[in-house]
């Protein structure tokens, strides 16, 4: 009844094992040129499907990849579990507290980066036609809402990578960048969670129907914010909860998956709900707690499902045929035009100097993860085309690539980051692997 044939088995093992090496390969080699891990993984997917291996070799990617009838669904559950990791590894990234001192220049940010990329991301699609790009849903106001959405949005994930790269992970800089990024994607996925509601419907977009679904994401946000972490407070350490003794890593991933299966129950997006539990986690725990949480769906996430999920991605584009180039060009340089005159002017307004306000508006252009999640969501939920899908994705890793290589060059320079870095010492992130002959959970 559960089962699958050997040589399917084995066919599939294959198949995973050659995506694995090339995303971790080309993810290293990535990392070592000084460009995000993310577009090493990515490109090991572009290799083994359609746009190289799949127009080379197609034989081989059909025999290796569509070999058998349920190959594609099992590689979809794969890369669905990746994204759940990612989504939760997000949440446990939120920074929902600012320094007394850096509270103007967080709030400013936050306000002006999502409310106006925004507003000019839902006009500029007067200035194309939409239909072009238009997924099986046919849905113009779920496509809007994503072109508005990949115009504000930026990555926790990969602009805290970059910043653990580059050892200033400790800086001024860094932990209000981190601090924005988390509030900013939680008001995001409010809206995406809005988008795959009016998709998922099938009823047209009407009053009720959009009062209904705004009611349903907000209420469910502040279920996950406030009461969540309340119940969990309570009950975690309790002597009775024979969950959380029998398997500290395993009770949390059993939260993960009851809120991102709720989330899908009420037609909140699944993802939705696992960024929540996330951030949910991370406000119930004490920090020694969620550090522990953090290191420990880490070190399963990081290895194995989010290499995959993101090679899957790369797996499903299909370059040489559904990717208009031109449009691309044109905007990435709208999108990155946009968030960085919003974020400099609005710095510059607040009384930053030059520097500080380019750099601050160069991190925020980072939109990696939740920029790719965001284009997998979207084409799951049949708003976007494969056309679109690819732009998307592209975009994502253009702009963590050049947030990036920005901020590489100031550090070189020797230019400040902002005022209070002045004297910025680099820590050089340590190796991720430590042996450690404490037991694994001492002092629980």
């Amino acid at each position: 009844m559960f089962s699958l044939a050997s040589g399917d088995l084995a066919r599939f093992l294959l198949a995973v094992a050659a995506l694995l090496f090339a995303s971790n390969l080309l993810g290293y080699i990535a990392e070592r040129l000084t460009v995000p891990r993310i577009i090493g993984e990515v490109a090991g997917g572009i290799v083994l499907g359609p746009t190289l291996m799949g127009f080379f070799f197609p034989h081989a990617f059909h025999w290796l990849y569509l070999g058998f009838g349920s190959e594609g669904q099992l590689f979809g559950f794969l890369s669905e579990l990746g994204l759940i990791m990612l989504m939760f590894n997000s949440g446990l990234k939120f920074q929902y507290r600012f320094e007394k001192s850096d509270a103007k220049i967080g709030i400013s940010i936050i306000v002006a980066s999502t409310v106006i990329p925004f507003v000019i991301g839902w006009l500029s699609t007067y200035l194309f036609n939409p239909a072009q790009f238009l997924g099986p849903d046919h849905s113009v106001i779920a496509l809007k809402i994503i072109v508005a959405i990949s115009i504000a949005v930026t990555s926790i994930p990969v602009i805290s990578k970059i910043f653990s790269d580059l050892g200033i992970m400790h800086s001024r800089f860094a932990k209000i960048i981190i601090g924005i990024a988390g509030v900013h994607d939680i008001i995001l996925w409010v809206a995406l969670a809005i988008a795959s509601g009016i998709a998922v419907s099938h009823a047209g977009v009407n009053a009720g129907a959009l009062l209904e679904n705004l009611g349903i994401t907000f209420g469910f946000l502040l279920v996950c914010l406030f009461i969540v972490p309340w119940v969990l407070k309570r009950i975690t350490s309790k002597r009775a909860n024979f969950l959380f003794r029998a398997s500290f890593l395993g009770y949390f991933l059993l939260i993960l998956l009851i809120l991102a299966d709720a989330a899908g129950y009420l037609g909140v997006d699944v993802m939705y709900g696992a960024l929540l539990a996330g951030v949910a986690t991370k406000l119930a725990l004490p920090e020694r707690l969620w550090k522990r949480v953090e290191s420990s769906v880490k070190e399963i996430s990081f290895s194995f499902f989010i290499p995959l999920y993101f090679g899957i991605v790369g797996l499903s584009l299909n370059l040489a045929q559904n990717f208009n180039v031109g449009f691309f060009v044109l905007y990435l340089v709208f999108a990155t035009i946009v968030q960085t005159a919003v974020v400099y002017f609005t710095c510059r307004a607040i009384r930053n100097d030059k520097l500080t306000s380019f750099n601050l508006a160069a991190a925020m252009n980072a939109r990696g993860g939740p920029g790719i999640v965001l284009s997998q969501v979207a084409f799951a939920a049949g708003i976007i085309n494969q056309n679109f899908f690819a732009i998307l994705v592209m975009l994502a890793l253009f702009t963590s690539w050049m947030a990036g290589a920005w901020l590489r060059y100031v550090l070189k320079k020797r230019m400040r980051l902002m005022p209070g870095d002045e004297n910025l010492e680099i820590q050089k992130a340590q190796e991720e692997v430590v042996f450690d002959a404490q037991p694994a959970f001492e002092g629980q």
